[in-house]
């Protein structure tokens, strides 16, 4: 009997700790910083280096900058980086959801820790290095958007992939120098987007007349309706249900579909807004949704 209780209570203990990194987060999100530490100590005694404990400290990297503690914050980077590459020894990175998210992590906060004390140079080179070694996993456009964050704007725009798409053929970038042109990266599943749809909608009547052009990236998830897992024949006029349903107003905006796109773009947050000048350079790069007002005074700039 005392070693049936005995063992009930370690499974008890393990099941406890089987969703570490959402136990730091919200630890974290109350402003608790030593029950996260707690936590983390813990689980590492009982569980040992998993990918769940490799997420949870890339949290603590997280919370540190946020924080603006940033020597914390690049220890805790460092220690995900070194904790991550001993994992990946004997396991692919995309082989589970938690270390993709925490490698990813560690090095977009040692990045800007980086940019914090100065030294973008030395961020920039270290993202570069990144997404090269890094270029055929899925934190490729995570580590991308840090770097278009850093120096995309002033560049000229990348070309966009338009062998698959919705709606009317889209336009290649370079056959739209002359107008301004709003890129809006978007997925299928995601409210932001879908919370921005009017927004988009709104200004691209106002500044049509104007020259604006609109285009509307997205990519193929691998998933439809519900999370369920869908082939690219399926996933695609789901997708393309999704458009119409949600986004009335962007209704015969091109959408060309590929996951090139956002790993070129670093799409990696949907959405992502990208703002093209008339000279085909990036006057704006801005993952995440945006005010009215904040995007139309970016397009007032670009339709002169």
């Amino acid at each position: 009997m005392v070693r049936r209780l005995l063992v009930v209570l370690l499974f008890l203990s393990s099941a406890s700790f089987a969703g570490i990194s959402d136990n730091v987060r919200d630890a974290l999100a109350q402003g608790n910083v030593s029950a996260a530490e707690t936590d983390l100590r813990t689980y590492r005694g009982q569980q040992g280096l998993t990918p769940d404990y490799v997420e949870a400290l890339s949290w603590m990297a997280r919370a540190s900058l946020a924080s603006h503690q940033l020597d914390r914050a690049a220890t805790y980077a460092q220690q995900t980086e070194s904790l991550s590459r001993q994992l990946l020894a004997k396991r692919a990175l995309d082989a589970e959801p938690h270390l993709p998210t925490a490698l990813g992590a560690a090095i977009e906060v040692q990045a800007q820790v980086l940019a914090a004390r100065g030294e973008t140079a030395q961020a920039v080179a270290l993202l570069r290095r990144s997404v090269e070694t890094y270029r055929n996993t899925s934190i490729r456009a995570r580590l991308q958007k840090n770097l278009n964050v850093f120096g995309l704007a002033g560049q000229t725009a990348p070309p966009l992939k338009v062998t698959l798409y919705l709606g009317p053929k889209p336009v290649d970038l370079s056959q739209l120098k002359g107008s301004p042109v709003l890129l809006f990266f978007w997925a299928h599943w995601c409210s932001d987007c879908k919370a921005e749809g009017p927004v988009i909608a709104r200004l691209s009547s106002e500044f049509g007349s104007r020259g604006l052009m609109l285009l509307a990236p997205t990519q193929l998830y691998g998933y439809a309706a519900q999370g369920e897992d869908a082939q690219p024949k399926d996933e695609l006029p789901y997708i393309e249900r999704v458009w119409q349903h949600f986004y009335p107003g962007l209704q015969g905006v091109p959408v060309p579909v590929s996951k090139e796109n956002f790993n070129l773009y670093g799409a990696s947050t949907t959405p992502t807004l990208v703002l093209v000048d008339r000279a085909g350079r990036v006057a704006l790069y801005h993952p995440g949704a945006m005010q009215y007002e904040d995007l139309k005074a970016a397009i007032e700039k670009v339709v002169r």
